[in-house]
């Protein structure tokens, strides 16, 4: 019996050895491709978590300044920002804090530059969105109507009444009055019921004498006295 079970256990390692020999290399090559991949995923989460740690103390400071109402602060630190942490979601959110405070002090040509950058390289669509209704609205007051309304097109469906509002100011701006009038309905459909936002652009409704039906009446009384 004894004799048996060796015979048995040579053959199955005879079977192992031929096995081995067959398919030994392959097999180790896929195990080290395999833990390759495992030692550079975790990785890769890694630096994504120390850039991301290290891009949020470079925000800290971006807010600091900003609310400190210094823009030229800000534009430095949001540079510092931008260059070394391009890929990080504070960078596009710090963005956006940067190019407010610059408008804010009058640095429109800073602000322009900033916005520009989040809406080309963002990686979120939300991000891109904002910052080309703020861009338009610089481009308009730069008296460049066409290059901000180019900036609308392709807008997500999300912003759609935000950038029909938006596209109502510059053809006002344009003296295409029909068209404004348009846009701004179509802006007041869009926006929820609830929303303040839709009472301004309600209000421009009425200031243009085209009051939507089922209005409310302090937008009204806003949009009349404009």
């Amino acid at each position: 019996m004894a004799s048996h079970l060796d015979l048995e256990e040579q053959e199955q390692l005879e079977q192992f050895k031929a096995f081995w020999n067959r398919f030994g290399n392959l097999i180790l090559w896929v195990l080290l491709i395999v833990l390759s991949g495992y030692a550079a995923w975790n990785g890769w989460q890694w630096w994504q978590r120390d850039q991301a740690a290290k891009a949020g103390g470079v925000y800290d400071e971006l807010e600091r300044a900003v609310q400190a109402g210094d823009a030229d602060r800000a534009g430095k630190v949001f540079a510092d920002l931008q260059s070394r942490y391009p890929s990080t979601a504070f960078a596009e959110q710090g963005g956006l804090l940067a190019a407010k405070a610059q408008s804010d002090k009058g640095q429109a040509d800073a602000a322009r530059t900033t916005l520009e950058w989040v809406a080309s390289q963002a990686r979120e669509d939300e991000y891109r969105a904002i910052a080309k209704l703020r861009l338009a609205a610089l481009k308009l007051e730069a008296k460049q109507p066409d290059e901000a309304l180019r900036l609308l097109d392709g807008l997500p469906e999300s912003f759609a009444a935000l950038a029909a509002d938006r596209r109502g100011d510059i053809l006002l701006a344009k003296g295409q009055r029909a068209e404004a009038l348009a846009a701004y309905q179509q802006a007041w459909k869009g926006l929820d019921e609830g929303a303040d936002y839709r009472r301004l652009v309600e209000a421009k409704l009425v200031s243009l004498g085209a009051a939507p039906e089922g209005g409310t009446p302090a937008a009204a009384a806003e949009g009349a006295s404009k």
